[in-house]
């Protein structure tokens, strides 16, 4: 009998309502309150309940989690690092009881950047963390601002990823991209209608022309929703940005990605956009994601099932890329 495959997933999301409640409910913004969050609040709260029988239930071997929305960065620089010190602390009591289902990424205090460098440090070297992730924008700018360079220089150093993940764009870009459309549309449009994967697209490309990566050559990215779009678009940046010509970037776009961003499939479950990744990132750099609770597991897996992927290919998908980039040991 041949032995299931191995599934790691790692953009796959928590929320502890005992957490958002110690934020000021001025910068929530409503955070919770549209239907579909409520709906998603036990979903998101939960770890070895509904969460941990899905993923037997899919054969998913390991979730590595990360917080989403109502985050540190809404605090300002004095706060947001005890904040996010108490979220890594009780996202590390939480998983200690399944230790091979369950790992994480840091969740970052960006509004006090050396701080973040030195969280994302604490909970790698004490929790053993397998990186950051970062929530969009931080107070509207993006991460190429030289005063976010520690968190890139840490993470280089310790040779850990920082994911990036969407969140809900400026209040200037809802109203001058999104505003003035039917019902909720503006809304979706502005989310994970299109808008969360344009700006995900831009803040890495950013990120490349100011020169980040050609800084920390070691430093890897992740991005999720096949690549935020990337892939389609990288032949036309690649006409766009000639190296040290447009931006200081030292070398083309499609080569900084090939070399230090890694995508994953979260969210994506149809054949043509793998497709499209694998013949421009390719293979090496695809990790397979749900992004649950938003999507489910049951999506991801039947998936996985349709995919008509060469046995080498197909591990490296599932695991084989994950386990290199995060260092995960097979303990999990």
């Amino acid at each position: 009998m041949n032995k299931p495959m191995r599934i790691v997933t790692l953009e796959e999301h928590i929320v502890f309502p005992e957490l958002v409640a110690k934020l000021p409910k001025e910068v929530l913004s409503g955070f919770g309150q549209s239907p579909m969050m409520q709906q998603m609040a036990p979903k998101l709260a939960d770890i070895g309940g509904e969460r941990l029988k899905s993923m037997d239930d899919n054969g998913i071997t390991v979730q590595v989690l990360s917080v989403v929305s109502a985050n540190a960065k809404l605090l300002n620089a004095e706060e947001a690092p005890a904040f996010a010190k108490q979220y890594n602390d009780a996202i590390a009591e939480k998983i200690a009881a399944y230790p091979t289902r369950f790992a994480a990424f840091a969740h970052l205090p960006t509004t006090n950047p050396e701080a973040a460098a030195d969280e994302l440090e604490r909970t790698v070297k004490t929790y053993g963390f397998k990186g950051g992730l970062i929530n969009g924008l931080t107070n509207d700018e993006f991460l190429d601002d030289p005063k976010y360079a520690p968190i890139f220089e840490r993470a280089e150093r310790l040779d850990v990823p920082i994911y990036l993940h969407p969140d809900v764009p400026p209040k200037a870009v809802q109203e001058a991209y999104y505003s003035g459309l039917p019902k909720h549309s503006g809304m979706l449009l502005s989310v994970a209608g299109w808008g969360w994967h344009s700006e995900t697209a831009i803040h890495t490309l950013r990120l490349i022309v100011a020169g980040v990566f050609d800084r920390y050559p070691k430093f890897k990215l992740i991005i999720g929703h096949m690549g935020e779009m990337l892939p389609m678009m990288m032949a036309r940046c690649d006409n766009a940005f000639k190296p040290g010509q447009a931006g200081v970037n030292q070398r083309t776009i499609s080569q900084t990605l090939k070399d230090q961003v890694y995508i994953t499939t979260s969210g994506l479950f149809t054949k043509p956009p793998l497709t499209i990744a694998i013949e421009t990132f390719g293979i090496d750099n695809i990790m397979f994601s749900v992004d649950y609770p938003f999507s489910t597991n049951e999506q991801g897996k039947q998936y996985l099932d349709s995919l008509d992927l060469p046995q080498e290919d197909m591990e490296k998908l599932t695991h084989g890329n994950a386990d290199k980039i995060l260092k995960m040991n097979q303990g999990f």
